[in-house]
């Protein structure tokens, strides 16, 4: 038997008529006539009752029904598949990265893409957090690594790939400069350095500051972690950093961490649902590249 055979009994099964199914599927009625005896033979049975004049299933008509159209939408599932293979092949990708972003596994997988598919034009642009996930959700660019506060967006999918907490970075002598940890409240009689509104690590800090009804002397603003660190290092204020992102400058700065702020700081890589087949197999690489384990099926 054949795909055809199967499309053809489909068609008389639900049009319980040779003619109409015929001209659905454009062919002579004697076609669509000869092929499903010829299925008939192949299957040692006959599909349809031809003693009425309405065309009806027979037992084994009946039960061969489902197991056809099951048969055909596999078919069409694989056309589809490899349709979206080939156009992955060519085209262009936007993907959006936080400020300043220097992680390492990222990359790899972005150039591990570009190895395989040297067809499609990768776009890569740097923004805020909150600017890079109205700009996926609008299609702007296809995939993000950005900066969370608490949890990722439910309405797009995502990969967790950092989460932590908040670390104060001071240079020697500061009143902080001895503590291991500290609390928020301490933080915040200072001055503070930290990022912008729209990141994530200052939507972290904002809310755990809400949450304690404290309003912070926001000092100076800052989209790198370097930065902060630096105007941190020259007594500008208290910076404000995720825990990772504060160890890097450890060899200069005091490091202690604001143990009562809860809400982790995450990073994310997000994507949309059914975004496309590039971007998927995008975020495969970076799954791999940051050895994370697939979800649970």
């Amino acid at each position: 038997m054949d795909l055809r055979q199967l499309e053809y009994f489909v068609a008389v099964a639900e049009e319980a008529n040779f003619t109409r199914a015929a001209e659905r599927v454009h062919i002579s009625q004697s076609g669509v006539s000869a092929q499903i005896k010829q299925l008939e033979r192949e299957l040692g049975a006959d599909l349809f009752d031809r003693s009425t004049r309405a065309v009806r299933l027979t037992t084994a008509g009946e039960a061969a029904l489902g197991h056809a159209r099951a048969a055909l939408a596999s078919a069409q599932a694989v056309g589809e598949v490899v349709g979206e293979t080939s156009r992955l092949l060519r085209g262009r990708l936007g993907v959006g990265m936080v400020v300043g972003c220097a992680i390492t596994p990222f990359f790899d997988a972005l150039a591990s893409f570009h190895e395989a598919h040297p067809g499609v034009a990768i776009a890569v642009r740097e923004g805020r957090s909150d600017q890079l996930i109205d700009e996926l959700r609008g299609g702007g660019v296809d995939l993000c690594l950005v900066g969370c506060a608490h949890r990722p967006p439910e309405d797009l999918a995502s990969m967790v790939i950092v989460s932590e907490g908040l670390t104060a970075v001071v240079p020697p002598g500061h009143e902080l400069a001895g503590r291991k940890t500290t609390t928020l409240a301490q933080v915040t009689t200072h001055p503070v350095v930290c990022m912008p509104p729209g990141t994530g690590l200052r939507a972290v800090f904002d809310q755990a500051c809400a949450a304690r009804n404290i309003r912070a002397r926001i000092a100076v603003e800052a989209a790198a972690a370097a930065s902060i660190a630096d105007l941190a290092a020259r007594g500008l204020g208290v910076g404000v950093l995720s825990t990772s992102l504060a160890a890097v400058h450890q060899a200069r700065l005091h490091l202690a961490a604001i143990h009562d702020v809860t809400i982790p700081a995450l990073l994310a890589i997000l994507w949309r649902r059914n975004g496309g087949v590039a971007a998927s197999e995008l975020a495969e690489r970076c799954r791999t590249a940051f050895q994370i384990d697939a979800p649970a099926a």
